[in-house]
């Protein structure tokens, strides 16, 4: 259905006179949001046992509760993209952050974990049409040497966000304020989900959208169908002892994605707007790219949660402690990040990527004998620092660099699309790897023997790095320069769709 235009109340820009004077509150809002996304991802990390405690959720509730955000946010990111496109973009972030807001709340009052499931997938779907919003907006607001600074800015302060979240969260739980317990970590969204709507209401200024774009619903339903068939047999296939259906939904995400693929190809051929570049999918370095980002990011994502897990539920840590307890592989992951965007891949290449995981698998193999020396009686999270902390490093120099190799393997016009591929292979990536990795490790915690899941996690993880590695090699040798992959006009990342090579 049509919405009636009305009347905007939000200032309008005059392009004869200068920069837009609240251009610098756009740049706020758009790090509030990010925040509360990043937030959300890692938060509720540390909720399990209260979540155990208050609604029952079991391994496979808690899997869903972690990993099922991530997967509506990976399998409507494009779709989201398009939308602002075709809608305009303050309309779609607007759009998107109260149903983000709505939703928390709802995750906040949820009475049972199937609906607070069913409302963290709601959660996932709103900030899957917020989050592309945001860099388009910021392209729109600013240009030249303010958007690099803008996007100088934009980085640390996001990786602020996805340090703090275990931290905060574990806070919230453990300070129990007003009897709130995990529901904190949800309710602490609302005040600046609320700020951040006034805010963007009032002065992120309106821009038409293009009424021509057409929405490619149907490739859309492709992406959320494989995705969900894909995770939904990994999270209960170790609970069911895996039953038959839980391979044909394998089989059938397999045959969803290479149909998706060949539906994009037609859809561009018969003259339709595609969800995807089909060029991209045409090129090998980006295609093997994205697997390389899904092994990457699930390895990394689901390593993180059986570190919560273990500390808290096998060493019987507070929420609180648990929190901090992520802090050395937080650390590492900056420190690396910053050594390898600083110096290394512009010097070395690609080579970046390839030292990255072998001092993760180091750290791995530290970590590992730190286990196995744990003493049952005193245990401190100093003992298994020094692995956590190196494995850190390896990831944060992978971090750093991963994108802008990929994005080296595409064409200019190609960017704007393939840097949301990008985003979405990545967090569907991380719900695959909670679900593979959460069910690894209550294999062996339903026994009581937590150190050996921890240890066999760290066996998973080191097979998908060294499958990482060897994809590291098909990557093109230099990087694209940040600057061509953040400074893009509005333009070419809007008409980025119309690229079909």
């Amino acid at each position: 259905m049509e919405v009636t235009a009305v009347r905007d109340p939000s200032p309008t820009p005059d392009t004869n006179a200068g920069p837009y004077r609240w251009r610098w509150l756009i740049l706020v809002v758009m790090i509030v949001a990010e925040i509360m996304d990043l937030l959300d991802a890692s938060i509720v990390n540390v909720a399990g046992p209260d979540l155990e405690e208050s609604l029952g959720a079991g391994s496979v509730g808690l899997q869903w509760v972690i990993g099922g955000y991530a997967l509506t946010l990976g399998a409507g990111l494009v779709l989201g993209g398009r939308l602002g496109d075709r809608y305009g973009r303050r309309r779609m972030f607007l759009i998107g952050l109260t149903a983000f807001t709505t939703a928390s709340l709802l995750c906040a009052v949820a009475p049972n974990i199937e609906s607070l499931i069913a409302f963290r997938l709601l959660q996932g779907t709103a900030g899957a049409m917020l989050l592309p919003q945001g860099l388009g907006l910021l392209r729109e607001n600013f240009s030249g040497p303010e958007l690099t600074k803008v996007f100088a800015i934009f980085g640390p302060v996001l990786g602020l966000g996805g340090i703090i979240g275990p931290v905060l969260g574990g806070f919230l739980i453990e300070g129990d304020f007003f009897g709130l317990g995990w529901r904190s970590v949800f309710l602490v969204n609302l005040p600046i989900g609320i700020a951040a709507l006034i805010v963007a209401a009032k002065f992120v200024p309106p821009k038409a959208g293009d009424r021509t774009v057409r929405v490619d619903m149907t490739g859309a339903a492709l992406v959320v169908a494989s995705c969900a068939l894909l995770v939904l047999p990994l999270n209960q296939g170790q609970e069911n002892g895996w039953p038959l259906w839980t391979w044909l939904c394998l089989a059938a995400s397999t045959a969803g994605f290479a149909l998706f693929a060949l539906q994009q190809r037609r859809t561009s051929a018969a003259g339709r707007e595609p969800l995807v570049t089909p060029g991209l999918l045409r090129k090998p370095a980006f295609t093997v790219g994205l697997g390389g980002i899904a092994l990457f990011f699930g390895g990394l994502i689901g390593t993180q949660l059986v570190l919560t897990l273990f500390l808290q539920i096998g060493r019987h840590f507070s929420a609180g402690d648990a929190g901090l307890g992520n802090l050395p592989l937080a650390i590492g992951t900056a420190i690396g990040g910053a050594v390898s965007g600083a110096f290394l891949a512009d010097r070395i290449g690609r080579k970046v990527l390839q030292i990255g995981p072998l001092i993760q698998l180091a750290g791995a193999v530290v970590l590992w004998f730190e286990l196995d020396r744990l003493s049952a009686v005193s245990f401190s999270v100093w003992d298994i620092v020094p692995g956590i902390t190196v494995a850190g490093i390896g990831a944060g120099m992978v971090i750093a660099a991963l994108f802008s190799f990929i994005l080296a393997a595409v064409d200019d016009d190609e960017i704007g699309s393939a840097s949301g591929v990008l985003s979405a292979v990545q967090a569907v990536g991380g719900s695959i790897g909670v679900a593979v990795f959460g069910s690894v490790f209550f294999a062996q915690a339903r026994i009581g023997d937590f150190t050996s899941g921890f240890q066999r996690a760290l066996i998973v993880q080191g097979c998908l790095l060294v499958a990482f590695l060897a994809i590291t090699f098909l990557l093109p040798r230099q990087g694209r320069p940040e600057e061509e992959q953040h400074g893009v006009t509005a333009e070419a990342s809007t008409d980025a769709r119309h690229a079909a090579v």
